[in-house]
């Protein structure tokens, strides 16, 4: 059994798919998010859209660094990565523009002071304000805020996003299809609206990227920050401590912030690719949960993915994979591991796409293309100097 899975998490989350099998899937069964029926003004011209999502364990970690340090600023990060985490796979499906926000907060009073909540409410508009700037405006329709000690430890920052969209402006994936080619856009660096390095790591597997970095000195002195019923051998087990520092491209990071980059949003690239190159999207995924594994979810038929250009992992995934021992196969299901959007298109169209990234600051290649499949169902075959990893 994986650490991952040994800590109680599943990068596939296949109880979850298990849970929800029955319920109704959309008008679209291989967008990126579920799209039913224009129910609010019932025109057959547009569609209603609603995602939920959140920061997840990230939390965790920004409370501990908060604990440690008195910076109170890493609140607002994880403001942006539970919006960011809705946002972005919205920006799957086509939407980019006039969305609304309702936030949920749920904390322990006794541990999370009402700064904390000032500096999670202000950054999540903070963030919005950065973003209409560019062309994404959201609406902050404000959310619910709960005192739950029983229920959470800590605290846990999601958010629910919707939109209003014409139809005729969706992305569904169905086009995705034989010969086209696959653009990764990188999740690491620093994108001209970011305000400093980015390690990459995004909102998904902070469960596993906590325990195998820092060191049992967390555990000890902050029980509050893991599930006590855990093995003391999945706990903590790194090296490291969050105000330890390592170099990255010049500057002098710590390992908390390195852990603690805010979710990248892709909105205002998206917003000039689907702007310009609507026409030329078949598909766009979004590689959160389940890593570069998650395109295989949303095929439209079997079909051979092929990925032999991937970008360079980022440094903090050599340090979550050296400190936990994990496998290449299980860092890139778990992982983004250097590019959280990818794009399907047609070679041509990518290269304008790729010039639009970098002109935003954002790194951008092609990764891969889709082939026949040859089994009957689709496969995914990653090809890297780690060798071949077939799924």
């Amino acid at each position: 059994m994986s650490l991952y899975a040994q800590r109680g998490v599943s990068a596939q989350k296949e109880e979850v798919h298990q849970a929800i099998q029955k319920l109704d899937q959309g008008l679209y069964p291989y967008a990126f998010c579920k799209i039913y029926p224009d129910y609010l003004c019932n025109d057959s011209n547009w569609v209603n859209i609603m995602h939920a999502d959140g920061a997840g364990t990230k939390s965790i970690l920004a409370y501990l660094y908060w604990k440690e340090t008195g910076d109170l600023s890493v609140w607002g990060g994880i403001a942006q990565d539970a919006v960011a985490m809705n946002l972005d796979d919205l920006l799957c499906v086509g939407v980019s523009d006039q969305l609304l926000f309702s936030s949920t907060i749920d904390r322990n009073k006794s541990r999370i002071t009402g700064e904390v909540l000032e500096a999670i409410i202000n950054g999540t508009q903070s963030f919005f304000n950065t973003l209409k700037s560019y062309g994404v405006n959201i609406h902050y329709l404000g959310g619910e805020t709960a005192d739950v000690g029983d229920v959470v430890r800590t605290v846990a920052v999601n958010g629910t996003m919707t939109s209003r969209w014409p139809k005729s402006k969706l992305i569904t994936n169905d086009k995705i299809d034989v010969g086209d080619v696959i653009v990764g856009f990188s999740s690491a660096g620093k994108a001209d609206y970011e305000t400093e390095y980015n390690s990459g790591l995004g909102s998904n597997g902070l469960t596993s990227a906590r325990h195998d970095v820092l060191e049992k000195y967390y555990g000890l002195n902050f029980p509050e920050s893991y599930e006590p019923s855990l093995s003391n051998e999945v706990v903590y087990i790194g090296k490291n401590r969050l105000t330890d520092t390592i170099d990255i491209e010049g500057d002098t990071i710590s390992i908390g912030k390195l852990l603690l980059s805010p979710t990248r949003t892709y909105a205002p690239l998206m917003k000039q690719l689907l702007d310009v190159h609507f026409n030329e999207i078949n598909g766009v995924i979004h590689c959160s949960g389940g890593g570069q594994t998650k395109c295989m979810k949303y095929l439209p038929q079997p079909l051979s993915i092929i990925k032999n250009n991937l970008f360079t992992p980022p440094p903090v995934f050599n340090l979550i994979k050296d400190n936990s021992g994990a496998d290449w196969r299980e860092m890139y299901q778990v992982f983004n591991m250097g590019h959280r959007l990818e794009i399907f298109t047609n070679e041509v169209s990518a290269a304008k796409m790729i010039s639009i990234a970098e002109n935003l600051g954002i790194a951008a290649q092609i990764i891969g293309k889709v082939e026949p499949a040859t089994t009957g169902k689709s496969t995914l075959r990653l090809q890297s100097d780690f060798g071949e990893i077939l799924y």
